[in-house]
């Protein structure tokens, strides 16, 4: 089970985690060299700043770090007649990975990776450096972006709850809906693991109304879940095993489904290279047909584009996104 980011004040890590992608996407989104004052103010974290020594201090080390991960920052003369002013960018052609393919076990490493790095994805100072780009005239170089894109947090709502009730051994209560059923079922658990599974999180645990074993899968839980009695009051089997009770029951669709959408121009990319065909809509959309597997994770995929994409087919489809957007909308106190 990975720690889950609070919602409270970011760490220190977090910090970070932001301002390097914050500098990869300006020195990617342009076309020319950008000098250091530039970049100063372009990136959010720089612009905070108690000085201009301790921001010369911070992008050393950042540059630094940087390069030590493999991202080509290069420095380049902005004017040949005053090369005392170097300016920066990282070369998109450089910058790019050929096509790559994991094993089993490392998509799973990712895939935990990814629910932390989607913290720092594109989410508030990231998305207003790229409109300061913007504003600032900067020229953007139109293929950088590609795969870095805006994306709403959809993350399960019950996620925080039942990750304590795990950690403090304590019974919880949630309504519960399968697949197959239209009405909200309320179950009382002893929870023993959360389990990140083909892309979706999985609590088990013993269900004491029905004194068995069950696995449950985060984004049915629908409601408020509730924690009741005190802490430590039942021990986790000692031959439990969070993976394969998992595996034995949340086997992942393998029949795919259709699906059509209509997708924003110049956004979901991921989409369009999964797509058996793309068509043009108008000057602001195309038709992008695919296949899916598990209809609840491809909701989830899609509710993350936002306004970008729009689900015309199949209905269930439509109805499961629309009922992400609105989780996401509650998320955010029914801001707009």
């Amino acid at each position: 089970m990975s720690n889950e980011p609070g919602a409270g004040t970011p760490s220190a890590a977090q910090v970070k985690t932001e301002r390097l992608l914050n500098l990869v996407l300006v020195l990617l989104y342009t076309r020319r060299p950008l000098p250091k004052a530039q970049i100063r103010s372009l990136v959010p974290q720089y612009g905070q700043s108690a000085s201009t020594e301790a921001f010369e201090r911070m992008f050393e080390r950042d540059k630094d770090e940087l390069r030590e991960l493999g991202i080509p920052l290069v420095t380049e003369d902005i004017d040949p007649l005053h090369e005392d002013e170097p300016g920066y960018r990282i070369h998109q052609r450089e910058y790019a990975l050929p096509d790559i393919a994991f094993e089993p076990d490392e998509l799973a490493v990712l895939g935990l990776a990814s629910r932390t790095w989607a913290q720092a994805s594109l989410a508030g100072p990231a998305a207003a450096a790229l409109r300061k780009l913007r504003a600032a005239g900067v020229e953007r170089d139109v293929d950088a972006l590609i795969g870095i894109e805006p994306r709403l947090r959809t993350t399960e709502p019950a996620f925080d709850a039942v990750k304590d009730g795990v950690l403090r051994r304590v019974v919880l209560t949630f309504g519960y809906r399968r697949p197959e059923a239209t009405e909200v079922q309320v179950r009382t658990v002893q929870p023993w693991s959360l389990v990140s599974w083909h892309g979706r999180w999985y609590l088990n645990a013993y269900d004491l109304e029905r004194e068995a074993p069950r696995v449950f899968r985060l984004s049915r839980i629908v409601g408020t879940v509730k924690a009741s009695g005190r802490a430590g009051a039942f021990e986790v089997p000692e031959d439990h095993e969070p993976q394969s009770m998992v595996r034995r029951v949340a086997r992942p669709q393998t029949q795919p489904s259709p699906a059509v959408l209509r997708v924003r121009r110049d956004t979901g990319h991921s989409l369009r290279r999964r797509a058996r065909t793309v068509g043009s809509v108008d000057d602001t959309w195309d038709l992008v047909d695919l296949d899916h597997g598990d209809l609840d994770a491809f909701a989830e995929e899609l509710a993350g584009y936002g306004p970008d994409v729009v689900v015309e087919q199949p209905p269930e489809l439509v109805d499961a996104v629309v009922e992400r957007l609105r989780g996401a909308l509650a998320a955010h106190g029914g801001m707009g």
